[in-house]
C-alpha cells in the first residue's frame, strides 16, 4: 500500500461499537432533523430536499477534499445522508404518490445497482478498500441509497402495515441483532454483513424518529422535534470527542 492509499484510507472509520452507535443516533436524528424542516417549519417535502440536497454535496465535497479522517467531518457528512434521505423518502412516497412499496422497490434496485457498479469498477465493496476519488464517490452514493431506501422501508413498516413505531423498531433492532449473531458465529462475508447491518440501521433509525415525535393518537410519544433532534445531537457529539475513533486499515 502506497502513501496515498494510507491518506485516503484514514478518512474511513474503523467498524467498531461506538461506530454503530453513533450511526444508529445520526439515523434517528436524520428522521427527526428532516421533519423539522418539512413538517415542523411547514417548507414541505420539496424545499426540505432541496435544502438538504445543499448540505448534503457542501458536506461530500469536503469529506472528499480532506487528506485524512476526521470524525466530525465524516459524522456531519452521514447525517447529511441521512436527513436527506428522509426529505427525499417522504416526498417521492408522499407528494409523488410512489407509495412506500414503490419506492421501497425503487431504492432498492438503485442500492444494489450501486454496489454492483461499484464492485465490477473497483473489484470490492468492502469500506477498507476505499482508497480513491472514484471509490469514495461510490462510497457516499451508496450510502446514500441506503439511507433513503431506510427511511421509505420503516415508514412502509411501520404505517402501511400497520405495525406501529415500537414494535417496527423491536423488529428492525431484532433483524440488527441477528446480523450481529451471524458476525460472531458465522463465516458469512463480513461485507456482505456490513451492508446489511448499515442499511438496517436506518430504518431502525426511522422509526425511533417517528416514535419520539409523532403524536400519541399515532403511537408516538409527541416530543418536540426541536428537542429531541438537539438532545440527539448533544449524544452524538459526546460519543465524536469523548471516543477515539481510529481509521479503517485496509486488511487485504
Amino acid at each position: 500500500m502506497n502513501a496515498a492509499d494510507k491518506v485516503m484510507l484514514s478518512k474511513v472509520p474503523e467498524v467498531t461499537l461506538i461506530f454503530w452507535v453513533i450511526k444508529i443516533l445520526a439515523t434517528t436524528l436524520g428522521e427527526t432533523g428532516g421533519d423539522v424542516v418539512s413538517m415542523s417549519m411547514d417548507l414541505g417535502y420539496l424545499v426540505g430536499t432541496g435544502i438538504f440536497s445543499l448540505v448534503f454535496i457542501v458536506a461530500v465535497a469536503i469529506q472528499m477534499y480532506s487528506k485524512k479522517f476526521h470524525p466530525a467531518t465524516y459524522w456531519a457528512t452521514i447525517i447529511a445522508t441521512t436527513t436527506l434521505g428522509t426529505t427525499l423518502a417522504d416526498f417521492a412516497d408522499r407528494s409523488i404518490g410512489i407509495g412506500y412499496a414503490g419506492g421501497s422497490s425503487i431504492l432498492l434496485v438503485l442500492l444494489l445497482g450501486s454496489l454492483f457498479a461499484w464492485q465490477r469498477i473497483m473489484g470490492s465493496v468492502a469500506v477498507e478498500t476505499v482508497s480513491s476519488p472514484k471509490s469514495e464517490a461510490f462510497y457516499w452514493l451508496t450510502i446514500m441509497f441506503s439511507q433513503t431506501l431506510g427511511t421509505a422501508l420503516g415508514d412502509w413498516v411501520a404505517d402501511s402495515e400497520g405495525l406501529g413505531y415500537a414494535a417496527s423498531a423491536l423488529i428492525f433492532g431484532g433483524l440488527l441483532s441477528l446480523t450481529a449473531l451471524a458476525y460472531f458465529r458465522t463465516n458469512i462475508s463480513r461485507t456482505i454483513l456490513f451492508w446489511t447491518a448499515f442499511i438496517l440501521t436506518r430504518p431502525l433509525g426511522a422509526v425511533v424518529g417517528d416514535l419520539l415525535d409523532k403524536p400519541v393518537s399515532a403511537g408516538g410519544l409527541e416530543l418536540s422535534r426541536y428537542s429531541a433532534t438537539a438532545a440527539l445531537m448533544v449524544f452524538i457529539l459526546f460519543f465524536i470527542f469523548f471516543f477515539k475513533q481510529n481509521p479503517a486499515k485496509n486488511q487485504h
